[in-house]
């Protein structure tokens, strides 16, 4: 293949891959009470990530972190059957978030500040997770 048609090649393909990473983030879902075409203060990592039964409140949670950093915050994990008994992700009032760009520490801190905040915890690799439970805050690394 001719360099300059290979280069060509290589640039579509990664222009697609920008694209869809695009239409990833920004895709609309409707869940629950919210209006039709109404956008969510969050975004998923990806489509098998279960956040449609997110409460109101925890949806407030989220956006009051978004509205404070200025970015939708990343749900990496929602609802979800397995881990702990007693695990606010069993009963879909838990989200794990990142923020690209943001530290780990300044999404606790803004967290900690919203209202109807119950749990969070701050993980090794950059995740945070906030509930809707009882008051409680943790570290594992």
């Amino acid at each position: 293949m001719h360099p300059a048609l290979s280069a060509v090649v290589v640039g579509l393909f990664s222009l697609s891959c920008f694209d869809n990473a695009i239409a990833q983030s920004t895709r609309r879902v409707a869940i629950g009470p919210l209006k039709h075409n109404e956008t969510l203060p969050y975004a998923l990592q990806t489509v098998s990530v279960r956040a449609g039964c997110f409460p109101p409140r925890l949806r407030g949670i989220l956006a009051y972190i978004a509205a404070r950093t200025g970015r939708r915050p990343m749900v990496t994990s929602g609802l979800r059957g397995n881990g702990r008994s007693h695990s606010q992700h069993r009963h879909c009032a838990a989200a794990d978030i990142r923020i690209p760009g943001v530290p780990d520490r300044t999404i606790v801190a803004i967290a900690a500040d919203a209202p109807g905040i119950g749990g969070i915890g701050r993980y090794c690799n950059g995740i945070v997770h906030v509930d809707i439970g009882p008051k409680r805050r943790w570290t594992y690394c």
